[in-house]
């Protein structure tokens, strides 16, 4: 594909992800799509033949962004708790915009269950790198597999259940509260 194809079918993807947060999977359609990346209709089949497509690349974006953030992470920290406290960090970032819509891999992961189902697990396998990174972080501190593991759960459910619950009663404060929540569980120092 050329540039300025990868560059619209990039475009048809942001716009895709961007709309599938704002008004879910099935309120969206292609011609939604479409006009949000200034595209012709017509053309997004030449990138796309379906809308379950476009949501196994909204899931592949979920995928590349998190691999991409945890290549950071280590790369900027060599601590194992640093590390994790860093992954938190960048995750609180986006508190702002997940007070507003919610957590879009979490969105994702439940829109696309019907009628992308492939996509929805791909989505998912965004939480599924992040409690592995975490895990194996906590590993390296001294934890057993099985603590460390159950310790990474409780972190990205913390970080989830503090976005749902923030993103429903619309204060940012529940989500703050849930990232310090979350730290502490991470300073929490009897792993055996």
């Amino acid at each position: 594909m050329s540039k300025r194809g990868e560059l619209r079918r990039s475009q048809l993807l942001a716009a895709a992800a961007n709309r599938f947060w704002r008004q879910g999977f099935g309120n969206t359609s292609l011609a939604d799509i479409a006009s949000d990346a200034n595209v012709p209709l017509g053309n997004v089949y030449y990138y796309f033949k379906t809308k379950q497509d476009i949501a196994a690349g909204v899931a592949d974006i979920f995928v590349a962004e998190t691999e991409t953030m945890l290549r950071e992470v280590a790369q900027a920290e060599a601590d194992p708790r640093r590390r994790v406290q860093a992954l938190i960090r960048r995750l609180s970032e986006s508190n702002r915009s997940r007070v507003e819509r919610g957590c879009p891999i979490a969105l994702a992961a439940r829109d696309f269950s019907e009628a992308a189902p492939a996509a929805a697990r791909r989505a998912a396998s965004a939480f599924e790198l992040l409690i592995g990174f975490i895990g194996r972080e906590l590993q390296r501190t001294g934890a057993r597999p099985s603590i460390a593991l159950s310790r990474a759960r409780e972190i990205i459910v913390e970080w989830q259940g503090g976005i749902a619950l923030a993103h429903a009663l619309e204060d940012p404060t529940i989500l703050a509260e849930a990232m310090r929540r979350a730290e502490q569980k991470l300073l929490q120092s009897n792993y055996q």
